[in-house]
């Protein structure tokens, strides 16, 4: 039969229609995959039951500890924490980017489009190694810096491995603690307070002041503080001091560089679940009922707090600086 001829023009048509049709619902298809595999995990709009509730499983591990062994394992946004471009070509270092909060915070980094690096303890390189992959997921470049930071010269050097390795920088994160619970002040030893101090204050100091001349208009420090800058735990006075002195550091240096364009701010987290508390942060027998006496009834995880440092990186938090965001659970805020 010729291709003239009105019937196989007929054939013709409707084999095109359905063609196209069987086209068109494969490719809606396929769309609504990729939706499924982007979509937002759904979580529990409750808050108090969003995440695990105490009791927790009494544990302890040596000092830094692991994530991997913490029962249950925190929640850094792995498989929900989807970025939007905020932070596109940016340039950030994390210190305590292996676990806890500072690797919530290289995770929605990374998704929101920035190259991180980040520092640990060599002590921590298997959770480093999870962390390394998670950025390198997301597209993006990931350089894991491990080292002391109680070390003065090791943080100079830190900041400037990290400005040659991302070519620049415009994102400083000072997160990495050290808490050792002591219930009295006769229980601390003149190691475990001057130790506590560089890590967690001399540390910040050291890395703002080496990072303030790669860092331009835009630019943005966070630094970890704490609610016991201002509500402080009896057992763990040595570690209040540094945060309360972060939050009040991150004040004044707020002033100093904001005619630069640079803008510094604090997170103040509650009870968060990190391996802070199971390698001493907590005394062991309270880490059954850790976070239970917040009004929302449970700890915080990692997860929650990546939001918050995202916009305190961002062009969106444009007018915030000098300030100490509270993550508490329901006590109150700074």
């Amino acid at each position: 039969m010729s291709e003239n001829h009105p019937d196989a023009r007929r054939r013709l048509l409707l084999g095109g229609t359905v063609a196209s049709g069987l086209a068109a619902a494969i490719g809606a298809t396929a769309a609504r995959a990729d939706e499924a595999a982007t979509a937002p995990v759904t979580r529990d709009p409750n808050i108090t039951t969003a995440y695990p509730r105490p009791p927790f499983p009494e544990q302890s591990q040596p000092w830094p500890g692991l994530t991997g062994k913490m029962v249950p394992r925190p929640d850094h946004g792995e498989t929900s924490y989807k970025g939007s471009g905020r932070l596109a070509g940016r340039k950030a270092l994390v210190t305590g980017g292996d676990s806890g909060i500072g690797r919530a915070a290289v995770i929605a980094f990374a998704r929101e489009g920035a190259d991180v690096a980040f520092n640990y303890l060599p002590a921590e390189e298997a959770d480093a190694q999870e962390v390394v992959k998670l950025i390198e997921d997301a597209g993006r470049k990931a350089y894991p810096l491990p080292g002391d930071l109680r070390s003065a010269d090791f943080c100079r050097q830190l900041v400037a491995d990290a400005v040659q390795k991302l070519g620049g920088l415009d994102i400083l994160v000072s997160n990495a603690a050290m808490q050792h619970a002591a219930p009295s002040i006769l229980d601390i030893s003149d190691q475990q307070f001057d130790d506590t101090f560089k890590c967690n204050v001399y540390a910040l100091f050291h890395l703002s002041k080496a990072a303030l001349p790669h860092l331009r208009p835009g630019a943005s420090i966070i630094a970890t503080s704490s609610v016991n800058a201002y509500d402080p735990g009896e057992g763990i006075i040595d570690y209040a001091a540094t945060k309360a002195a972060i939050a009040n550091f991150c004040k004044g240096l707020a002033k100093q560089v904001a005619a630069k364009g640079i803008r510094v701010n604090a997170v103040a987290p509650g009870p968060f679940w990190t391996p802070l508390q199971v390698t001493g942060g907590q005394p062991t027998a309270k880490l059954p009922t850790f976070g239970a006496d917040t009004p929302i009834g449970r700890p915080g995880q990692p997860a929650e707090l990546a939001p918050v440092y995202v916009l305190l990186a961002s062009d969106e938090g444009s007018y915030i600086t000098g300030q100490v965001y509270g993550a508490v659970g329901g006590h109150g805020g700074p």
